[in-house]
């Protein structure tokens, strides 16, 4: 609290009135005219000096000391806590803090108030009015001045992400480096003052710097961007020096100089001292690859700190365009020189491909219809498409007659000059280049009168009007040379090349092809006719043999609807067969027919056992039979393997399908004698009648299947016809196969346990892990409604793998430290290797003992797979996972398989324990030796399915002491039994 103030009007010594008066319009109108904090504390302190006597008013900033107490705001302060300076003699300094922060600062009202008077109370209303009004000034100035700086921070941000797009876009476009480079130095200026600037690259290799862009107001050196200089030179340079260092400086270019130990430089090679040289280095994979200079020579014009951080920032990302850009040239330059390479490789491809489309039209001509002299013609265009032969002629030497033909010549200065059939005696021609091309037998090429002493040709010159160009190539057949083709030209202009030598060498030797076709297509013309007259006589025979062809045709047709191995109609002519009587059925509602489908049962067992030549003679023998049991306009076919299809046309009851099909069951029940032996089999058949719901073969086959299959289900030897109750069976059979596949994905399978226990004492000593599924809808379902299904689907193991990690999850709170819990393992899961694996896995996952673990399989498992099976269950046990074998007694095994494998237990099936009575009837003896064998291979024995106390006793009385049963509990959920251990 402040002194005690006189009352309101009062006056003290200094004659002002110390409880103030409420402030004016004239003083808030003058507040809020400024906006400088130096201008506000002015107007403040006319206002506390006329209204409370104070003078000397200023606003002052005070830092927060940190974990000092804040004092409470609007409150008076000893002058002392802050240096405010000292009050004059007969004042007191008082500080007020207003309640106003800014970057770690408070802001303090400063005034020196009358020592001798009392000041006015801290609540009084002018004073607070007074402190508000100010107060609500400084936070609009305060908040105006911090927006004024965000808005400047967010223009500097924008503006320099412009600017990195736009360096980006330079690097990117097509400009050439200089251009690109004047560019960065406009985006760069746009950031800072940049009228000086220059980008040194350096390369560490060559120890070497090249200026490649130099732009200076006062400096007129004239840079090559090209040129490299080497470090030695630039000794006194403070470009080399930043890239030296690896660090950016800044200031006046003498006071660098002298941070980095640089002599003066005695010559002006460097430029002119600037006011203020700002460099940085740019660098890329932690190696300077240069640097960017930007100096000033007015001292007006300094640079800052943030100019120095803008432009390294900005220099990494000149840096990334300078590489780009000169990657994008080296790569037009490769690009330019693979262009070529490929221009080359296209007139090469060309060419290739005009040479051999008119080798190919070489070709037709010498196998079209037209005569010599106009298929010469056309050959002369063809050439004349690959090169210059305006004059072209071609000439045959006859070696026997030792003459020559120049059956096409077309010459524009002589065109006249020989006759095509005229045969001319070599002695005629010994002053041609044409026979001088015969006898040397190789091209020449060049002016007539070189082609002349080249070849040795008399007179120099050849005959006829010489040629400016000559080329001429031998036709050469056999290792003979048959002839020559020739190109002249008479033009000054026109000259032949290596390449059209090596063109019409190439073309010459497929127009001597052509005319060797041509001339044998005369000689095969009248062959033709000769043979002509033969084949007119061979038509009789060609009849014949067409006759038997299509004799050939309608076995392989009956091939394609029959069974090679049976003869019968095959699936696809029973296909054809069923659709055509479904069109029948839509047509006539009233015919009526029937599809049975059936196999032979148990015939695997007959192909395994007596082999597949027996099996394939059963099916003959089958197929017979059947064929034997219908009648002529009926269907019998062979499906595949050992199945069967009957199509029954005309039905007109049920019992007529269901008489046909009694028929062949006992048909095919009849011995049949194969290979010496007698065989027996039977049959399961499946009827479908035909109906209006049926739309395709398809679908009648698979009902038809499915009542087979419950023919099988319900003994074998017999039919059943196929209803709506099947129907309505097989859609539930499809929906619980769906529902398992989504009960896996939702984990509604679940383990119950039953307890294991000691028949004397009644102690738990383990549980077994029995599934079951909690299905939406129903009730608990046990195994025995569902298994069948997920094994026919291929679900089951995964079935099985939800219930061991739930059992793995469950068993320390099953067991605790001691007993174990037994997981049911399907012969399925034996057929891995990796069984053993991935079970000691997932005990490890779930970190549970292997001794609280026990596998039980069954006698089946043994006799699939031993070797397997005895692999798994060794790894098992020596991973300390023990085994017992279930259902002992129920399956095939011999007793000596037992001894094989290391089985921990045997589990003596229920059927034993419930045929138990006292003394030595029933089951007793059984049980009693299968005590006495595991006694001798050193296992425990577990007795499954006790039910009543008189069974218990007898099981004891026998030697048994272990077992299981709805007399101690049924299978309950691990949760009960954490209820009720």
């Amino acid at each position: 609290m402040a002194t005690p103030a006189p009352e309101l009007g009062q006056r003290g010594e200094t004659g002002i009135t110390r409880a103030g008066t409420a402030p004016t319009a004239d003083f808030v109108s003058a507040l809020f005219a400024v906006s400088s904090l130096d201008d506000i504390a002015a107007v403040a302190g006319q206002r506390l000096e006329a209204a409370f006597g104070a003078r000397n008013t200023r606003l002052v900033w005070s830092p927060l000391a940190d974990g000092a107490p804040s004092p409470q705001p609007l409150q008076w302060m000893p002058a002392h806590d802050i240096d405010a300076g000292a009050a004059a003699s007969g004042w007191r300094r008082i500080l007020v803090d207003l309640d106003l922060h800014e970057a770690g600062n408070r802001l303090l009202l400063a005034s020196d108030w009358p020592a001798s008077d009392c000041v006015p109370e801290f609540g009084a209303a002018a004073w607070s009015d007074f402190l508000g009004v100010l107060r609500a000034r400084l936070l609009t100035v305060l908040e105006l001045a911090e927006q004024r700086r965000v808005a400047q921070r967010l223009e500097k941000t924008a503006k320099l992400h412009t600017a990195l797009f736009a360096i980006a876009d330079l690097a990117s476009s097509e400009l050439d480096m200089p251009e690109m480079l004047a560019r960065v130095h406009g985006v760069v200026g746009e950031l800072m003052y940049a009228k000086n600037f220059f980008i040194a690259l350096y390369d560490a290799a060559r120890n070497s710097v090249r200026f490649i862009y130099f732009a200076d107001e006062h400096d007129s050196l004239v840079v090559d961007p090209s040129e490299e200089i080497p470090a030695e030179e630039m000794r006194s340079s403070l470009t080399l020096a930043i890239i030296r260092h690896g660090r950016p400086a800044l200031g006046p270019s003498r006071v660098l100089l002298e941070e980095f130990g640089l002599d003066y430089p005695d010559s002006d090679k460097y430029g002119p001292d600037s006011a203020d040289w700002l460099g940085v280095p740019m660098v890329a994979d932690g190696a300077v690859r240069g640097a960017i200079v930007v100096q000033s020579y007015d001292e007006r014009a300094r640079y800052t700190e943030e100019d120095r951080a803008l432009l390294a920032f900005v220099a990494q990302h000149i840096l990334t365009a300078l590489i780009r850009k000169q990657a994008h040239g080296e790569l037009e330059r490769r690009v330019e020189e693979r262009t070529r390479e490929l221009t080359r490789e296209v007139r090469e491809r060309q060419r290739g491909e005009k040479l051999q489309a008119a080798l190919y039209s070489i070709a037709d001509l010498a196998s079209s219809e037209l005569d010599m002299s106009e298929m010469l013609h056309r050959i002369h265009e063809v050439v004349g498409e690959l090169m210059y032969a305006k004059n072209f002629y071609i000439a045959l030497y006859n070696a026997e007659l030792d003459t020559l033909r120049f059956p096409y010549r077309a010459d524009e200065m002589d065109p006249g000059l020989v006759r095509p059939d005229e045969e001319i005696p070599v002695e005629d021609l010994r002053s041609s280049l044409t026979l001088g091309l015969i006898r040397h037998g190789r091209t020449a090429m060049g002016p007539a009168r070189e082609v002349a002493k080249l070849l040795d040709v008399p007179g120099g010159i050849g005959l006829g009007t010489p040629a400016a160009d000559f080329l001429g190539v031998p036709m050469v057949g056999q290792g003979e040379v048959r002839g020559v083709v020739v190109v002249q030209s008479y033009d000054t202009s026109v000259h032949y090349t290596e390449e059209d030598r090596a063109l019409l060498a190439y073309v010459a030797q497929h127009i001597l092809t052509a005319l060797m076709r041509k001339q044998a297509q005369g000689e095969l013309e009248r062959r033709v006719e000769d043979r002509t007259r033969e084949l007119a006589a061979a038509v009789s025979e060609l009849r014949e043999q067409i006759e038997v062809r299509e004799r050939a045709e309608q076995q392989l047709v009956h091939e394609t609807l029959h069974d090679s191995l049976t003869g019968l109609p095959n699936r696809t002519f029973l296909y054809g067969a069923i659709e055509r009587a479904l069109a029948r059925l839509q047509r006539d509602p009233d015919h009526r027919f029937a599809v049975l489908f059936l196999d032979l049962d148990r015939f695997k067992i007959i192909n395994d056992s007596v082999g597949h030549l027996s099996g394939d003679q059963m099916l003959r023998q089958a197929s017979e039979r059947l064929a034997a049991c219908v009648r002529d306009s009926d269907v019998v076919a062979r499906l595949g393997g050992d199945e069967f299809a009957l199509l029954m046309e005309d039905v007109q009851l049920p019992e007529d399908a269901c008489h046909t099909a009694q028929r062949v069951i006992q048909a095919l029940s009849e011995p049949m004698y194969i290979g010496g032996k007698e065989l027996f089999t039977s049959a399961s058949i499946g009827i479908t009648l035909g109906s209006p719901r049926y739309h395709k073969a398809e679908e009648l086959l698979r009902d038809a299947d499915v009542a087979m299959y419950r023919a099988k289900a319900h003994g074998r030897h017999r039919f059943e016809i196929f209803d709506e109750r099947l129907h309505q069976e097989a859609l539930q059979l499809l929906d619980l196969e769906v529902d398992l596949r989504r009960a896996i994905l939702r984990d509604e399978f679940e383990p119950h346990y039953q307890p294991i226990v000691d028949l004397r004492s009644g102690k738990v000593a383990g549980y077994e892990a029995l599934l079951r599924w909690r299905r939406p809808g129903s009730a608990l379902m046990l195994p025995g409604e569902f298994l069948k299904v997920a094994e026919d689907s291929g679900s089951v193991e995964q079935i099985d793998w939800r219930l061991f990690e739930h059992a793995c999850r469950e068993i320390e709170t099953l067991v605790g430290d001691g007993g174990y819990v037994t997981i049911n393992v399907s012969p399925r899961h034996f057929r891995s290797p990796a069984l053993a694996r991935q079970l000691l896995d997932l005990l490890d996952a779930y970190e549970v003992p292997p001794q609280r673990l026990r596998v039980e399989l069954t006698e089946g498992a043994l006799l699939e797979n031993p070797d397997q099976v005895f692999a798994t269950l060794d790894t098992l046990r020596r991973g300390g996972v023990l085994a017992a074998l279930d259902d002992f007694g129920t399956g095939y095994s011999s007793l000596s398989y037992l001894h094989r494998f290391p089985l921990h237990a045997l589990k003596i099936d229920r059927s034993f324990v419930s045929a138990l009575v006292p003394g030595e009837g029933g089951s007793v003896a059984v049980v009693r030796a299968v005590l006495a064998l595991a006694n001798t291979l050193g296992m425990e024995v577990i007795a499954e399915g006790i039910e009543t106390e008189a069974q218990r006793d007898c099981l004891l009385a026998i030697g048994c002491e272990q077992g299981q049963g709805f007399l101690f509990s049924r299978a309950r959920p691990a949760s009960d039994w954490r209820r009720s251990p």
